[in-house]
């Protein structure tokens, strides 16, 4: 299954959630992207860590991302 996002730069390319697969035959370099309602498991909030640190995704009621520390 492949998935297109609109809008993203040529060198952007879907990760199949789990899989580890990509869409399409992208090379390795080009960015992973992923719907945000895929991170929250469909709902408003998730935790990225990055470099020791924790990071809170949260989408808004008006449907806008924010990222804090």
């Amino acid at each position: 299954m492949s998935v297109f996002f609109p809008g993203l730069p040529r060198d952007a390319r879907a990760v199949l959630q789990g899989t580890g697969e990509t869409s399409g035959n992208a090379p390795e370099t080009e960015t992973p992207a992923y719907f945000a309602n895929d991170l929250t498991r469909d709902g408003k909030l998730a935790f990225i860590c990055h470099q020791d640190q924790v990071y809170t995704l949260r989408i808004t009621r008006a449907g806008k991302l924010i990222l804090t520390k």
